[in-house]
């Protein structure tokens, strides 16, 4: 039986998620239908869009996406941090630019004079709206429905648009330590390419990919760092402390990785291993042959969530589960 999203989802475990949806009918949500000829091209930048414009909402950063012809891929950060720093002000206005809200709010945000019995009951709509705003589940709500209207809307017609999965339309997985978020972050900007939807990351459309590789471009020749778009969460560098809040790898070490990682799939040479390996490889451990298994096959590969047995095992006995499910090689 699936576990429910509330046993998935720990933040003292880990803060990266990867999610995924999938449109439940035939009707594609991107691209050309092959059944019917129509082309939904454009609905990749409602996707893309939305999903972007959310991370700056939600107290969740958007780490990598990929808008595919039926579903769409992303990995999330739950920025704990931002969560608690938020006044309550600040959580009232945020969550009133995604929903309506209610008279008592909207009076407060105003800057009305409210008693203190009206003030006790907005405080506590802040706490609970403050918990949302780091919720993945209200996050991907958010999104689907609002693709789902707009595509409704669209075809002129009612119904699912997403696949009914475990409880909120879509698939999770926790992802516990820094290879299985490289390899997932990989997976996601390599989806175009292995569907022949783009011959390299560079020109695969509507992807993180391409925004980040769009940004480094407009780096200056005397500037230290890459550009990063401010979208998106920046990669930050190797672990050290203090830790910053970011991807735990260098931006060019992992735009390295995925330059080798997207030439050795393109050409399916899965038995000639560049002896060239990317620095990120040595660092995390991870063998190549393995590494490019993984990256291939991520989604398959893990079911709730991916990482090292160790890491796993941790995971599974704090959420208290009874087995632990099974890892793959390149995690172990």
């Amino acid at each position: 039986m699936p576990k429910p999203r509330k046993c998935q989802i720990a933040v003292d475990a880990t803060p990266y998620y990867y999610c995924v949806s999938r449109c439940v009918r035939r009707a594609f949500l991107c691209g050309l239908d092959p059944y019917t000829q129509v082309s939904y091209e454009h609905r990749r930048s409602w996707v893309e869009q939305k999903i972007l414009a959310l991370g700056q909402v939600f107290c969740i950063d958007v780490c990598a996406y990929a808008v595919m012809s039926n579903h769409y891929h992303v990995v999330l950060f739950i920025n704990s941090a931002k969560q608690a720093q938020l006044t309550d002000f600040e959580v009232l206005e945020r969550w009133s630019g995604l929903f309506r809200g209610n008279l008592l709010v909207n009076r407060y945000v105003r800057g009305d004079d409210l008693c203190e019995a009206e003030l006790h009951v907005v405080n506590e709509m802040a706490e609970q709206w403050r918990e949302r705003l780091g919720n993945i589940s209200w996050f991907m709500k958010v999104l689907n429905e609002h693709i789902a209207r707009e595509a409704n809307r669209e075809d002129v017609c009612t119904g699912k648009f997403w696949e009914p999965d475990a409880d909120q339309g879509f698939k999770s997985q926790a992802l516990l330590d820094d290879k299985a978020l490289a390899a997932c972050l990989a997976y996601v900007d390599l989806n175009p390419m292995r569907a022949k939807m783009a011959e390299s990351p560079e020109t695969s459309e509507h992807t993180s990919a391409k925004k980040r590789i769009d940004a480094a471009k407009r780096t200056k020749p005397d500037a230290l760092n890459l550009t990063q778009p401010n979208v998106l969460l920046m990669f930050i560098g190797n672990p050290r402390e203090p830790m910053p809040t970011g991807l735990p790898f260098k931006l060019t070490d992992y735009l390295e990785l995925l330059d080798w990682t997207g030439r050795i799939l393109r050409n399916d040479k899965r038995g000639a291993i560049d002896q060239s390996l990317p620095p990120i490889l040595e660092r995390l451990k991870i063998d190549p042959k393995n590494w490019l298994q993984n990256v291939k096959y991520f989604e398959t590969s893990f079911k709730v969530m991916a990482g090292s047995l160790s890491s796993v095992k941790f995971k599974c006995t704090h959420l208290g589960y009874q087995r632990v499910p099974a890892t793959s090689p390149i995690l172990s």
